[in-house]
């Protein structure tokens, strides 16, 4: 899952991208409000951690730009993103002007980097499975909340980016992604595309649900990318 931080503070923004990325997600930086708006016309977000006050355009406008603009991830349809406003704004006339300004949620510093991440998962739950932290696919069972994955019933120990990828997989289950799809969305905008990051990881992963379960569900579509496949 992808990430934008907009935040003029250099130093909190890099505090708040680097408790994201421990938690497997990939986290973009943009300082103010034109910037925000100008990456999200390039990059599908899942989420955006919001400052209101930024330098140029008041985060309200910039919330109200990004959850209208259509959203579009290649062939998968894809909702616009999730807000989290960050703010010393905290009135109770502020929370209701930003949540009626699009927001999704409303977070006023200062906020432990704890807390903010567990109202990301919250949110990114709300429209992949029905509100529930567990997502099964094949013989594969993730708790998202937990950070467990099991295949075959057997526990899989995963590295934070193997976590992240195959969290991917398993929304977007019998879709072929492109090795440059899954740098978008899994890695951030600091990935090599020239890398072979996707295929190592991909490796390393397919290793270890293999030695849990027997078999992996992960497959190589020649030319084209990979597949979580759920069906024989």
């Amino acid at each position: 899952m992808r990430i934008l931080v907009v935040e003029d503070e250099q130093d909190l923004a890099a505090a708040i991208a680097a408790g994201l990325r421990r938690d497997g997600y990939a986290a973009d930086i943009a300082p103010d409000g034109v910037s925000a708006i100008d990456r999200a016309a390039v990059n599908h977000y899942d989420v955006v951690c919001l400052d209101l006050n930024l330098p140029d355009i008041d985060g309200l406008e910039v919330c109200r730009t990004l959850v209208s603009e259509p959203a579009t991830a290649g062939d998968i349809d894809v909702m616009p993103p999730k807000v989290i406003m960050l703010t010393a704004r905290g009135s109770v006339d502020d929370r209701i002007t930003g949540l009626d300004s699009g927001a999704d949620d409303y977070l006023v510093k200062p906020f432990s980097l704890e807390e903010l991440n567990a109202r990301v998962r919250a949110l990114l739950r709300r429209d992949t499975n029905n509100g529930n932290s567990v997502i099964s696919q094949a013989s594969i069972e993730m708790d998202t909340a937990r950070h467990e994955v099991t295949a075959g019933g057997e526990s899989v120990l995963l590295t934070v980016k193997e976590f992240a990828l195959l969290r991917w997989f398993l929304l977007h289950p019998d879709v072929v992604h492109s090795a440059e799809r899954l740098l978008e969305h899994v890695w951030d905008e600091h990935a090599d595309p020239f890398t072979n990051t996707v295929r190592m990881t991909i490796s390393n992963l397919r290793r270890k649900l293999a030695e849990a379960a027997g078999d992996h569900p992960i497959e190589t579509i020649p030319g084209r990318g990979y597949r979580l496949r759920t069906q024989t």
